[in-house]
């Protein structure tokens, strides 16, 4: 899509999922200022006809949305995803024309390098899942992602192409996306994705064999994760964490807010508490996700519940027969101790 008209694409996976890693190697595939040719000369995309054609021949924004949060605060995100490309910029290039936005700013990078940039952001929805965040907030966020990736001239000959990935799709404004102009793909509906989420249950099991692992023990405790067309995911950080311990238990508290689902259950949509007991019981729950918003504070129904939960992770969704359950023992726990807090 590098150049294209589709060429902006927003992934959306649940916590420890290789949302980073994945944002991470881009950033080393596309960046001009390394050589990472030693990186993926022996990997599959080494055989692709065009890739030596993108390796290391943009410029790229790499953010981090939440470590921008945890340092700036939820009110200056835009600040401080300004200051910090910014003073990247003229680091880079000290005689670089000064410019009154960052939209501008890139532009005049581009006009004076002949490269465009590719942004990579990860974390992208940070703003929407902080509970400081106000609809204000939200929307101005919203309000500067447009700026930028709006399909405009502006756009156009800045960007050859947009990755942002996290937790959530991209907020609803209305019916529509509130940037329309991303193509998104997510853990209910990952498209073209769909292969490159998690590891395959092949993976896992060459996994097993050669650390030693007991592979049943592996599939109760981390399997379940069901997408249409690939078949069984695992969570990559429960797998590999189980590998390093040498022990089958809940990887998942440790590498997420262990109050947010507690939180969610507790507001009890439509009688949501019988739906988690049936739940917990192994049933399958059907689940309508097209009134969702993506937006965790505007939960309105039992159906709003159960989508978010899904976006992060805590349930499992059958595309065909559109209905939800826990995906395996892990998770199984995660639920039964907050039912019983």
């Amino acid at each position: 899509t590098i150049g294209k008209r589709y060429k902006l694409s927003c992934i959306s996976r649940p916590r420890r999922f290789g949302k980073s890693y994945a944002a991470q190697m881009l950033c080393a595939y596309y960046c001009v200022g390394c050589d990472s040719a030693p990186l993926f000369d022996d990997l599959e995309i080494a055989k692709d006809v065009s890739y030596k054609v993108h390796l290391n021949q943009y410029n790229v924004i790499a953010l981090d949305i939440a470590d921008i949060i945890g340092k700036a605060g939820v009110n200056d995100t835009i600040s401080g995803i300004t200051k910090v490309t910014s003073e990247e910029i003229y680091d880079l290039y000290p005689n670089i024309k000064k410019a009154g936005s960052l939209a501008d700013l890139l532009y005049n990078v581009v006009e004076a390098t002949g490269r465009k940039f590719i942004a990579i952001i990860d974390e992208w929805d940070a703003p929407m899942r902080d509970h400081k965040t106000t609809n204000d907030i939200q929307y101005g966020y919203l309000q500067f992602l447009r700026s930028l990736f709006k399909s405009n001239a502006i756009t156009d000959k800045v960007f050859a192409a947009a990755y942002i990935t996290g937790i959530l799709p991209i907020k609803k404004d209305g019916s529509q996306s509130a940037i329309s102009e991303f193509r998104e793909y997510t853990i209910l509906d990952p498209g073209t994705f769909a292969p490159y989420i998690g590891f395959h249950e092949n993976d896992v099991r060459q996994l097993c064999e050669e650390f030693h692992i007991d592979w049943a023990q592996m599939k109760f405790w981390y399997d379940g994760y069901q997408v249409k067309n690939v078949g069984s995911v695992y969570n990559p950080n429960s797998v590999m964490r189980a590998i390093e311990a040498r022990a089958f238990k809940s990887y998942w508290t440790a590498s997420s807010d262990p109050t947010s689902l507690l939180e969610y259950l507790n507001l009890d949509k439509e009688g949501l508490g019988k739906v988690v007991v049936d739940l917990l019981g192994g049933k399958a729950i059907r689940m309508d996700s097209s009134l969702f918003r993506n937006d965790p504070a505007s939960l309105k129904t039992q159906d709003d519940v159960l989508t978010l939960l899904t976006h992060y992770g805590y349930l499992s969704y059958d595309e065909d027969r559109e209905t939800v359950r826990i995906p395996n023992e892990e998770i199984r726990i995660e639920y039964a101790e907050s039912v019983h807090e």
